[in-house]
């Protein structure tokens, strides 16, 4: 997945006088002073300083588009597509979201930190199979439902320090879930993490091809301890 800037800057020289915004004498300073704060408005870095009514609104509806698009096609998808559904010009994705990788970590970080806390959730079962069996389960029903999510899970993500960290918290909930259940002799000794995720890539990745919680039934018999 690209982390490319969205866009660039192809000129530093000054604006022609033909390409100045003109306010003529006549008009008034009201207005003049509306057309100094959209320019001011348009050339704010994005992340600076408190948001605008519309600018603020502008944000959430391509954060909402994101999260749609990039479900359906993946984190590639094109960005075009994602303006298009927010009804903005992709000149205000550009000015608020930098980075492809930007818009990724606006569009997940709060998914991922929910994850998180459903994912400790399965620490509380009274039952340690029952804790480990709904933390797989919600977690494929999220993946197979969400392509970005699913891409996320298995990405590198070195342009996003803080969703790598919600997905570091999700692995270490994990790793206590696969411990208690460990502990109890209701889990495989030799089940860990990384068969874990293993195991819910595969599921997640063959839903299409039919009932995915079926086959997740067989996988679960097969990582229970033999005698039991």
């Amino acid at each position: 997945m690209s982390t490319e800037p969205l866009i660039t800057a192809t000129s530093t020289g000054p604006m022609s006088d033909s390409s100045r915004p003109c306010v003529s004498r006549r008009q008034p300073v009201r207005a003049a002073r509306h057309q100094r704060d959209l320019v001011a408005l348009l050339a704010e870095p994005a992340g600076r300083g408190p948001l605008r009514r519309d600018a603020q609104r502008n944000r959430e509806l391509l954060v909402a588009a994101a999260r749609e698009v990039f479900g359906e096609k993946g984190l590639d998808a094109p960005l075009e597509e994602i303006a298009r559904r927010a009804g903005v010009a992709i000149g205000t994705l550009y000015s608020r979201f930098p980075t492809r990788m930007d818009l990724v970590e606006a569009a997940f970080g709060g998914l991922l930190d929910r994850w998180a806390g459903e994912a400790e959730q399965a620490l509380k079962a009274d039952d340690p199979w029952d804790g480990l069996v709904e933390l797989i389960m919600r977690t494929c029903e999220l993946q197979t439902i969400d392509r970005g999510m699913t891409e996320l899970c298995t990405s590198a993500l070195p342009d996003a320090p803080g969703l790598r960290a919600a997905r570091e918290r999700v692995g270490e909930v994990c790793e206590k879930v696969l411990a208690r259940a460990h502990d109890a002799g209701v889990l495989r000794p030799d089940f860990g993490l990384d068969d874990l995720a293993f195991a819910i890539a595969a599921i997640t990745r063959a839903a299409p091809l039919g009932d995915w919680r079926r086959h997740l039934t067989f996988l679960l018999d097969g990582i229970r301890p033999q005698d039991t």
